[in-house]
């Protein structure tokens, strides 16, 4: 006689979930890590908010509109460099020359007019293209002769630095209020807010930038050849050219900068960017963009350059020692990149 096994047999296993199926996270720190990597720039608006409600209650003139004006021009300038930094860091690289490129540019610019009575326009134009050709050099050199981003820019730092130094000749060019080249620095009152056209000028390159990186094949290859160039290689991405792209776009970038800058300034001084090459990266990496590539977004960088300046000016307002300024955002700059490596290492 035979015993029936099969109804003594343990039930089947349930099929695993479709969340599983999926690869979906599980667990709170997997979805976390899950949003920071979707949502790059998250992490510093959110420190951004709080830091704006903390220094609201040290001292309420934080938020009043005169103080947020002062704000919003401060950061035109490193604001709009880091546009630039962006796009290179995105590439997996790093400039340490975008500031003295902008420099060199913006004297350039004022020198034609003050000098040879250049008309403004043209004198825009032309130190323009002289911002796009330094950078051009920066990707020639990555691209061409196969050098490290790190090292080309080095040196390049020192180059532009000296040229800059030689052209201007130690002397500061103060331009008439009525030029073309300090249109930047007219006026725009919104109500009691006063902001600057350079400021419009800066938010107006974060849109067309952003724009470029979402909805075009130019920012998606972009972000492939930050991530893995080898694989966009094999993919058919023409990575030299996608490269070279990236520092030439940025020169235009550093061309705006330089402008906002002959705005703020008056005209052209050789030490008016002695900081911007560090600002510029500060920004970039506190709002979120990898400096391993293939990850951020370029509003995040405008993210990184307020955060800084609502730093410096909220511990003024609060009457800190300056130096306390100076460690706030060495913490903040080691606390972003701590978050990106988090973001990279955890496994789903």
């Amino acid at each position: 006689m035979t015993t029936d096994t099969t109804r003594d047999a343990p039930p089947p296993a349930p099929p695993a979930p479709l969340d599983e199926l999926r690869g979906r996270p599980t667990t709170l720190g997997q979805r976390v890590h899950a949003v920071l990597h979707r949502q790059p720039a998250l992490s510093p608006a959110i420190v951004l908010v709080l830091a704006g409600v903390v220094f609201s209650l040290l001292n309420p003139r934080f938020y009043s509109l005169q103080n947020l004006s002062l704000v919003a021009q401060q950061v035109s300038v490193v604001g709009s460099l880091a546009v630039g930094q962006t796009l290179i860091i995105l590439t997996a690289g790093i400039d340490l020359s975008i500031g003295a490129i902008m420099v060199l540019s913006s004297l350039v610019m004022a020198k034609l007019v003050f000098d040879s009575g250049v008309p403004g326009a043209l004198a825009l134009l032309i130190g323009a293209v002289l911002a796009v050709l330094a950078q051009g050099v920066n990707g020639f050199l990555v691209t061409r002769v196969k050098l490290p981003p790190f090292i080309v820019t080095l040196g390049t730092l020192s180059i532009f630095t000296a040229i800059t130094l030689i052209y201007a000749k130690g002397q500061t060019i103060a331009l008439p209020q009525d030029s073309f080249i300090l249109w930047t620095a007219q006026p725009i009152k919104i109500g009691s807010l006063n902001l600057t056209t350079g400021v419009v000028l800066m938010i107006v390159l974060y849109a067309a930038i952003g724009f470029a990186l979402r909805y075009t094949a130019w920012g998606r290859h972009l972000y492939a050849v930050g991530d893995d160039a080898e694989a966009s290689r094999l993919a058919g991405i023409q990575v030299n050219r996608v490269l070279l792209s990236a520092y030439m776009v940025a020169g235009i970038a550093v061309a705006v900068a330089a402008w906002i800058v002959c705005g703020r300034v008056g005209g052209g001084d050789p030490n008016s960017g002695t900081n911007a090459n560090l600002e510029s990266i500060t920004a970039v990496v506190i709002g979120g963009t990898s400096l391993f590539g293939g990850r951020g977004v370029v509003i995040g960088s405008l993210i990184g350059a307020l955060i800084v300046q609502v730093f410096d000016n909220g511990l003024a307002l609060a009457g800190f020692d300056p130096n306390y300024q100076v460690l706030a955002v060495g913490i903040l700059v080691i606390l972003a990149v701590s978050v990106d490596q988090w973001i990279r290492s955890v496994k789903a």
